[in-house]
């Protein structure tokens, strides 16, 4: 495919307000649809550290363009909350990560009536949870994964049954290796993935090299090797860790701008969640029949 957006109509509606409790600040989130089109399936979307409802458009897009509406919720995090590392908020935002995408899942028919006419053009049995990086942590959760204690505890299970598969793009690896500054800002990750049954896709960059690790970028397969089945991994050998661009368009952060990764990433989510949720399994097969004319630049694997 070109590394163009599709040409379909989208719509996108913003800010839409959340009822979420003990926040302090309101929850927000975006949604991003396809102007036409019925039987839609739902992607809830987590954004990594500091971002917010107004990032990965990259993605977003072409995901609604493929047929599905996406929903963006603006995390405690995201910069425009000025929350940073030191805040004695920052310690217990993992949770409230969490209680976001419960809030979107359980608030979701409100949601939906907030954008005129979308509501009837819903499949509300098939929905889906991706995360990048912190955002992909978030999403695991809710797939099954727990967070382990300093002693090595699993915490509470934070599934939630309308999930019934998932993406993690970058997901934050088992949490013996990580570094000083991990264990001082982030001691909460430290994901249990051996109880994370539902189905989904894990995206790693084979240049990957996480601040939070001493581990290299194989660290960001253990959500894949460390899970039960059913599973898939997608390994993007020149990845780093915005995968060519996909939080936004020549934004700073992006070290390894590649429009063609970027749309890699987001039409293999698409195919994927298309293919497990009954939608139409031509996209991921496509995928899989270009591993071996893509000279190694990407690989899968599944279990």
């Amino acid at each position: 495919m070109p590394a163009t957006a599709f040409d379909r109509l989208l719509i996108a509606v913003k800010p839409i307000t959340v009822p979420i409790a003990d926040r302090g600040i309101d929850l927000q989130v975006k949604v991003t649809a396809p102007a036409d089109g019925d039987d839609l399936p739902v992607i809830v979307f987590s954004h990594g550290n500091a971002w917010s409802m107004d990032g990965y458009e990259p993605l977003v897009d072409r995901w609604a363009a493929a047929g599905f509406v996406v929903i963006q919720p603006t995390h405690l995090d995201s910069r425009r909350n000025h929350i940073d590392f030191d805040d004695p908020r920052f310690a217990t935002i993992w949770r409230l990560r969490i209680a976001d995408l419960h809030g979107v899942l359980d608030g979701l028919g409100d949601i939906l009536d907030r954008v005129g006419g979308l509501p009837s053009r819903v499949d509300r049995d098939r929905v889906a949870v991706v995360g990048h990086s912190w955002g992909a942590q978030t999403a695991g959760a809710l797939l099954g994964a727990r967070v382990l204690d300093t002693v090595g505890n699993p915490g509470e299970d934070f599934s939630h049954p309308a999930v019934k598969a998932g993406a993690l793009i970058a997901a934050t690896g088992t949490g013996e290796a990580l570094t000083p500054f991990a264990l001082k800002y982030l001691p909460f990750a430290r994901p249990d993935f051996s109880t994370m049954a539902t189905p989904a896709l894990v995206i790693a960059g084979g240049k990957d090299q996480s601040a939070a690790s001493t581990r290299g970028p194989e660290w960001f397969t253990d959500a894949y090797h460390c899970s039960p089945a059913p599973k898939r991994l997608l390994t993007v050998a020149e990845a780093e860790h915005l995968f060519g661009g996909i939080s936004g368009e020549y934004v700073k952060d992006t070290t390894d701008e590649d429009p063609a990764r970027v749309v890699l990433v987001a039409d293999a989510v698409s195919a994927f969640l298309r293919d497990v949720l009954d939608v139409d399994a031509t996209g991921w097969r496509g995928l899989q029949d270009r591993v071996a004319d893509s000279s190694g630049a990407f690989s899968i694997e599944s279990k």
